[in-house]
């Protein structure tokens, strides 16, 4: 749509403002809506400085082409640059690095609006916006990520063939429909690139500077915290049961295991050190494994939360980011650098199992240390649950559930004020209600008073198949906590006393989930909800899919296709070779079909082209500009004598080629073209004179 034609709507005066601007104002508008749109999803990751500087300065570029202002000075330019570098520096400490970095090139782009005065200045913001474009794959290669930058290529692009379109005001889709037909001339060759250029990890991806953890999980727990995370309903996971002949688990089997923490101080849970984590563990199993195929979502953690248990080395893509892995005392698989992309793993799991030692030994008693004076009410719970049952451990873990679930303790989100000191008491005296670490952190309190050693397992519980695609969902919503009492002759044992105050939580896969917003209690509203859950699922299908064959495809599925199109042995040779076939069959293919399509001249035209050709090489000046008349007389002058007859006849041909130009029916300029290339064909087995010039 012209912009131009804007004036006739009637959506306000600001509209028919905009149609009437001249077109560099109109271009600028444009490129500076492209640059704004690119740079939002880099809010979220860039200082709050410098979000706010390259509003600031888009904004005010913005209002200059409006009013048509001169721009600012080289003075003004240089100063906002030396803030820019002195405010990133201040941020940072440093100039290079990812954060550093994308900071300081958005910094470049905004402040280069303002030097847009001539089509090299336009360049150079093409080719920065370009940059930062790519710069929003730093942070997230997500779909929302991949198609919003879509949008922001092709307006890149509708910029750049629209400061090349000089002439006039060319409406804006035109440049738009061209850049969108050098995107699709493009995408062969992008496909190309894609599929067989060589995977180099971890050079192939951009390591992540910041170790923050996104997922809840952490090495430390402080009672009330897993709770926060029934609020995220992002994905955690994914996974999917390759087990042939065999049935995916039950719901309340998938328990996916993350750290251990064992040390208590009274309010905080804490794993282990390294050292005594990097033990070998004494794992039992027993039955047929569970082998699945799981997708794991950027942790930025080093733990693999896997399906309890895993005995053998779970695989993953060679070159994988993450490095070596090896597995800890407590079961959980651990690798040597942070996962910050998603990251598939093949693994088989045992359902059945148990580890630990089956005998007393000296390192069990960490797991019966309590801070001295605290929750003194749940020791002497401890005292009374051992005077009744005995010293039976599997007797009184029965006593401790029989009381969770008749003593009207209640699973819920919002506890209430926790004591800060005894929250064991408080969780079996006062309030008698809590989440899933205020139910297992109590429990696990309760069993240290009795003389059993206990610890804190945390991870994810459940899942949520997706009918479109098989793959099971696991939320951050699913983290859980639960406990591992030690038995004797059966070592660590598995006990989830949440099942016991809600079984609804482990048994059916009931969540408890955070109050709805008014936009989504709305669209609970007009939509039914299970609409909404099959529009969910579609969606998340899309995303997998889109996460297995984009974000991680590697180089072990590289190697697969090379292996598919059958090479027996593919190597980084091998993936060159094809990359260069194929770019060269790409390339033929083009100008195959730019040749084929060419504009063809008329068969009028040929003709006349090779009477020209013919009569240059006889020593006549003849020009494409020259018409068949002054053609036909300048022959008859330089003609004479012998060369008379041929002449004529050619002087008449080229006037009949006139004639038929420019005053023969359409409908049968064809027809009479033929007997005119039949003359044509028979003057030219004639005698030609050459460089046959008129007497004085």
């Amino acid at each position: 749509m012209k912009l131009s034609s804007m004036s006739a709507n009637p959506g306000g005066p600001w509209l028919q403002r905009l149609s009437k601007l001249p077109r560099d104002a109109r271009d600028t508008l444009f490129l500076l809506a492209v640059c704004a749109w690119i740079l939002l999803p880099q809010i979220q990751h860039l200082p709050w400085w410098a979000s706010a500087f390259a509003a600031g300065l888009l904004l005010w570029r913005a209002r200059l082409a409006l009013r048509g202002a001169a721009l600012p000075g080289r003075w003004a330019l240089a100063t906002a640059l030396a803030v820019a570098i002195g405010a990133t520096w201040a941020t940072h400490q440093t100039l290079v690095g990812r954060d550093a970095g994308v900071t300081l090139v958005v910094m470049l782009l905004a402040l280069k609006t303002l030097e847009l005065r001539a089509r090299r200045d336009a360049m150079v913001v093409f080719f920065l916006g370009f940059f930062v474009l790519l710069s929003n794959f730093f942070y997230s290669q997500s779909l929302p990520t991949a198609a919003a930058m879509v949008l922001g290529l092709m307006g890149l692009l509708t910029a750049l063939v629209n400061a090349h379109m000089t002439a006039g005001r060319p409406p804006l889709l035109q440049a738009l429909r061209t850049a969108a037909w050098l995107a699709l001339w493009g995408a062969p060759v992008m496909v190309t690139l894609f599929l067989f250029f060589p995977r180099m990890a971890p050079l192939w991806g951009v390591p992540a500077d910041d170790l923050a953890g996104r997922s809840g999980l952490s090495e430390n727990m402080r009672v009330g915290e897993v709770a926060s995370l029934a609020l995220d309903d992002s994905v955690a996971l994914r996974i999917r049961f390759d087990t042939p002949g065999q049935a995916a688990p039950q719901a309340s089997a998938l328990y996916f295991r993350g750290p251990v923490l064992s040390r208590f101080d009274g309010r905080n849970w804490q794993a282990d050190d390294m050292a005594d984590a990097m033990a070998l563990p004494q794992l039992r199993v027993s039955g047929e494994p569970v082998r699945y195929q799981m997708l794991i979502e950027p942790s930025k953690r080093r733990w693999l939360t896997l399906l309890d248990a895993v005995r053998d080395q779970p695989q993953i893509p060679p070159g994988a980011s993450v490095g070596r892995m090896r597995m800890a005392s407590q079961l959980q698989w651990l690798t040597q650098r942070p996962i910050t992309d998603v990251l598939r793993v093949e693994a088989q799991s045992y359902t059945r199992f148990s580890h630990g030692p089956l005998q007393p030994t000296p390192e069990l008693q960490r797991y019966l240390q309590l801070p001295p004076g605290s929750n003194p009410r749940t020791r002497e719970l401890g005292r009374q649950l051992l005077a009744q049952t005995g010293t039976d451990t599997p007797a009184l873990i029965a006593a401790a559930m029989q009381r969770l679930r008749s003593g009207g303790y209640t699973y819920t989100l919002e506890p209430g004020v926790v004591d800060e000191v005894h929250t064991a008491d408080d969780f079996w005296f006062e309030s008698k209600q809590g989440f899933c670490e205020h139910i297992a952190s109590a429990f696990a309190v309760l069993m240290r008073g009795m003389g059993v050693p206990a610890r804190i397992v945390t991870g994810y519980q459940g899942g949520e198949r997706n009918s479109v695609d098989g793959y099971w969902t696991v939320r951050n919503s699913d983290a859980h906590a639960w406990t591992e009492v030690w038995i004797a002759d059966r070592g660590w044992t598995r006990v989830d006393p949440t099942g016991a105050v809600s079984p609804a939580r482990v048994g059916q896969f009931q969540r408890l989930s955070a109050p709805r917003g008014a936009i989504a209690a709305a669209m609970v509203t007009m939509v039914d909800a299970s609409t909404l859950q099959q529009l969910r699922a579609v969606w998340e299908a899309v995303n997998n899919r889109w996460n297995q064959w984009v974000i991680n495809y590697t180089q072990s599925r590289q190697l697969n296709l090379l292996q598919g199109l059958g090479f027996e042995s593919p190597s980084w040779t091998d993936l060159l070779r094809l990359l260069a076939a194929s770019l060269s069959a790409l390339a033929l293919l083009w100008l195959a079909w730019s040749r084929a399509t060419r504009p063809r001249r008329d068969g009028w035209s040929q003709l006349m082209d090779e009477a020209r050709q013919r009569l240059q090489r006889a020593g006549m000046e003849v020009g494409p500009s020259i018409p068949a008349r002054r053609l036909a007389q300048a022959v008859q002058q330089r003609w004479e004598g012998a060369a008379a007859p041929l002449a004529k006849a050619l002087s008449d041909w080229l006037l009949d080629m006139e004639r038929l130009r420019y005053a023969a029916p359409p409908s049968s300029a064809a027809l009479e073209l033929k007997p005119l290339r039949k003359r044509w064909r028979a003057l030219k087995r004639q005698h030609w004179p050459q460089n046959n010039k008129p007497q004085p």
